[in-house]
């Protein structure tokens, strides 16, 4: 069975809702997903280079392609101050 992910313009994530719980349970998953989010930071400040993300709101699962601009523990940070909590992102490509 395949996941289908919702595609969503950068601007309407500020919209949503999130849960508090993470969507991974798998402690190297979480560590993956941490590398993952640091790499996409330095291309997205050093090259301005796009990426998918993969992510779950309230009500489904979604991906939106853009530039990463800062990653907190709590957050992804994207343009605009529109941030994504980390724990609700499955992964990045």
């Amino acid at each position: 069975m395949t996941t289908t992910f919702k595609s969503i313009a950068k601007e309407d994530i500020a919209h949503l809702v999130f849960p508090t719980n993470d969507v991974l349970t798998d402690p190297q998953e979480i560590f993956q997903r941490k590398q993952d989010l640091e790499k996409a930071m330095a291309m997205g400040n050093t090259d301005q280079v796009k990426i998918e993300i993969f992510f779950e709101d309230d009500k489904e699962q979604l991906v939106t392609n853009t530039t990463v601009w800062a990653v907190t523990p709590e957050h992804l940070v994207l343009k605009k101050g529109v941030t994504i909590p980390v724990n609700r992102i499955y992964r990045i490509i």
